[in-house]
């Protein structure tokens, strides 16, 4: 995994507000963001993907290559990718893109899991990333986002325009740094009772 280090931090030192991190996600990380994932959640979208921390462990949950589709923008990684998950779509393209792609018929997606580093990125951007996201979520769908911040890194007026809602769902202390993990979702419609 040194060869995957090297990597990050090269990339890193290139474009530290694209890539984010110095280094690949830990295990500790990778276990709690795709700890609600099973085989059945596919098809599912991966932005970000790296090095394939998350990937890895998505196969792990009995998620089939085939039901994953892998968006990422730098092209080393792009490549290391297609290699490590031959089965995989693997796609070289901005994440903010998303909602023109046409990369699916309907809303079949059960979940994205995103490695992008949102609090690099300007509030059109992450608009156009998670609202992109969701145009492919079946209903129920999850997005899920870590952090390095105490904070969610979608905004409340973004979380507010889109209607959705983020739940915390756990801390990686043991990853280095320590990271937080948000579970966005769709909100409730609003009844209202005649009285």
């Amino acid at each position: 995994m040194s060869k995957d280090l090297l990597s990050f931090f090269l990339a890193w030192m290139s474009a530290p507000g694209r890539v984010g991190a110095i280094a690949s996600s830990g295990p500790a990380l990778a276990e709690l963001i795709t700890r609600e994932i099973t085989a059945s959640s596919g098809p599912i979208i991966e932005l970000g993907p790296g090095t394939g921390a998350f990937t890895y462990k998505l196969l792990q949950r009995g998620v089939p290559q085939e039901d994953l589709t892998l968006i990422e923008y730098g092209c080393d990684f792009v490549k290391l990718l297609q290699m490590r998950f031959p089965g995989a779509r693997v796609l070289w393209m901005d994440a903010s893109r998303l909602a023109n792609s046409r990369l699916f018929e309907g809303a079949p997606v059960g979940a994205v899991i995103s490695g992008l580093p949102l609090l690099n990125m300007s509030t059109r951007n992450i608009v156009s990333i998670v609202g992109g996201a969701f145009s492919y979520m079946r209903s129920g769908a999850a997005f899920y986002q870590f952090t390095y911040s105490m904070r969610c890194p979608v905004p409340r007026p973004v979380l507010d325009r889109l209607g959705l809602k983020a739940t915390l769902l756990d801390r990686a202390l043991l990853n280095v740094p320590p990271a937080s993990v948000y579970r966005l979702t769709r909100r409730a419609p609003c009844k209202f009772v005649n009285v």
